[in-house]
């Protein structure tokens, strides 16, 4: 039985996303080419393809459960020195994301977490200390709002690259037939 990367996240929207992949970019971050900005619901986790019908049901549940809310990005924090992360964090929007972060993380996809939930969108991994107080204080004035319409089901190619396949709009629950394939809502 082959098993194959997943993740649920929600994704940064336009034009943040672009910008928070370039401050990656240009601090040197290994990660940047291969991860998309988003915050983790559901950090990789090794899955068998038979699974993925019954994962995509249960995102579709739980997502059709949900509604659009605000989202607040603002400044900087570190994981430092218990993991060499700079981030953005989150000023509004915390409490939804545990939400539904904690109802992600059920049924097919029930698994334990190394590190408590605490959402946040990465900027800097794996870099050494002066990057990462440049990244810290690069980004200290940071600032992006927005409002999160749902999350998308990721999975990791061979090249270690994390690719959209399936959006699972919030409050979906009334609409007909199957859920389109990424980028289509």
């Amino acid at each position: 039985m082959a098993l194959r990367d997943f993740g649920v996240a929600f994704g940064i929207p336009e034009p943040w996303t672009s910008e928070l992949q370039s401050w990656r970019e240009r601090l040197g971050d290994p990660n940047a080419g291969g991860i998309p900005p988003h915050v983790t619901l559901l950090p990789p986790t090794a899955l068998p393809e038979e699974a993925l019908p019954d994962v995509e049901e249960h995102l579709r549940q739980v997502a059709a459960a949900e509604r659009p809310f605000s989202m607040h990005l603002h400044g900087t924090a570190t994981f430092r020195p218990v993991s060499p992360v700079v981030f953005v964090p989150l000023a509004e929007g915390v409490s939804d994301c545990q939400r539904v972060q904690s109802k992600v993380r059920t049924g097919p996809l029930a698994r334990p977490l190394s590190f408590a939930y605490h959402p946040h969108v990465t900027v800097a991994h794996d870099l050494d200390e002066q990057a990462l107080d440049e990244a810290f204080r690069a980004l200290e004035d940071y600032d992006a709002c927005f409002t999160v319409w749902g999350f998308t089901l990721f999975e990791q190619d061979r090249q270690g690259i994390w690719r959209p396949q399936r959006d699972f709009p919030f409050g979906a629950a009334g609409l007909p037939g199957p859920l389109e394939p990424h980028g289509h809502r």
